[in-house]
């Protein structure tokens, strides 16, 4: 797997660059101090995964997100906060804050690198077979599998595809997340952004703009804030 960094900050892009070469085994590319410089190399070298700023002169690393191939991942570096739910609509793999703490982007990293394991395997051809009340078939892998509802954690949208993590394992099959969601026990399930369908059963915590299911952390958009806190808090709580 292969990356490159755009950060227009000289030193932020030494220190990404120091950190993932400890942390990962990842090969770097180029690093970069512009949307367009990128973009550049772009045209002729394939990039697994894109390690972004977001306010960088000319081009914002929002608008430069729009602009990349479908394959190329991204995660977003940022000191802003207020970008996360955006950036998860442009199907950003994470969105990590600065200053960068080594252990958050080795997360980062080690997701990015299971969802290129993912993608790379004969995913076009997955599908969600059939489903009743209580699970569904996913084909994957030339495998049948059986996802009881129960066992799903939340379903993330990811480019074209959606993973479903389940207790013990993640699986990746190529349809949208409406699409899924409705397959699926309307109960128990409740879409939280535009990337995410999370089962209620496991939400461990949350605040106004993000929920916690064990280690991951979920964002909860702003146009489904309200029907979140309506079913989940029985409107008891105060969403302001």
């Amino acid at each position: 797997m292969n990356c490159i960094i755009v950060d227009d900050e000289p030193l932020a892009r030494a220190e990404m660059r120091s950190m993932i070469t400890e942390i990962s085994s990842i090969e770097i590319l180029g690093e970069f101090p512009s949307a367009p410089a990128a973009l550049d190399f772009l045209k002729n070298n394939e990039v697994d995964l894109i390690f972004l700023d977001i306010e960088m002169p000319m081009v914002t690393g929002l608008e430069f997100a729009e602009m990349l191939p479908e394959k190329s991942l991204i995660i977003f570096t940022t000191a802003y906060s207020q970008y996360a739910l955006k950036s998860y609509e442009l199907d950003a793999v994470d969105y990590i804050l600065k200053p960068i703490d080594p252990q958050r982007l080795k997360k980062a990293i080690d997701k990015a690198v299971l969802y290129t394991e993912l993608l790379s395997r004969d995913t076009v051809k997955n599908t969600v077979e059939s489903n009743t009340a209580d699970f569904l078939f996913i084909k994957a892998d030339r495998r049948f599998y059986k996802i009881n509802f129960s066992d799903i954690k939340f379903i993330e949208g990811l480019k074209d595809y959606v993973v479903i993590h389940t207790k013990g394992q993640k699986l990746i099959t190529a349809m949208n997340l409406k699409t899924i969601h409705q397959k699926i026990s309307g109960e128990t399930f409740i879409r939280v952004s535009k990337s995410y369908v999370v089962n209620m059963n496991y939400i461990d915590s949350f605040d106004n703009h993000t929920l916690y299911i064990e280690d991951s952390e979920i964002p909860l958009g702003e146009v489904y804030r309200s029907e979140f806190f309506t079913r989940f808090a029985g409107g008891h709580l105060n969403s302001d």
